[in-house]
């Protein structure tokens, strides 16, 4: 397919780590478009556990049966990272309850910022439409390995692990 024709999208986001959730979205994401780019950026408004390039590595293995994503890390506006990939439409993972209004100021902001790129919603399904990063990081200390499993990837729960015992360590 010509790149002209080429339908991209890219998903944004601090993944820190990727959920269920997160994972549910870039599956459905990716059967949608010819091409998803996942972006690992970096919210400075959070305090990250894990480095870009460890959640880069994460989602590339949670990832690895997707064969139509690409993941990169970037920095500055979500939005502009968008236009810098050559699409027109940014995915943005909500859950229900708690990110709709600012999901929806922001994108009213990215709508002044870049006219030309469109803001499409998808909220996990059903059971894993609340999960969040920051839950996962509030609970992981608590969970077993197997009640994590019910939010996380198997490697994602694995890397936590470790995290969690070398922060824990120093």
């Amino acid at each position: 397919m010509n790149e002209s024709h080429c339908r991209i999208a890219v998903y944004p986001g601090s993944f820190d780590p990727i959920t269920l959730g997160h994972l549910n979205v870039m599956e459905r994401a990716s059967r949608l478009f010819d091409e998803l780019i996942v972006g690992v950026g970096v919210n400075i408004e959070k305090e990250p556990l894990f480095a870009p390039e460890e959640r880069l590595e994460l989602i590339r293995r949670a990832t690895d049966h997707l064969k139509n994503i690409q993941i990169r890390t970037f920095s500055g506006l979500a939005v502009e990272f968008v236009r810098s990939c050559g699409a027109r439409i940014m995915i943005r993972g909500v859950r229900p309850i708690t990110d709709i209004p600012a999901e929806l100021t922001m994108m009213m902001a990215n709508r002044r910022l870049a006219a030309d790129v469109e803001t499409l919603f998808m909220i996990a399904d059903g059971e894993l439409a609340h999960v969040s990063s920051s839950l996962i990081k509030q609970i992981a200390p608590l969970a077993s390995d197997e009640a994590l499993s019910r939010f996380l990837p198997p490697a994602v729960v694995h890397a936590m692990r470790a995290k969690l015992s070398h922060v824990a360590s120093r």
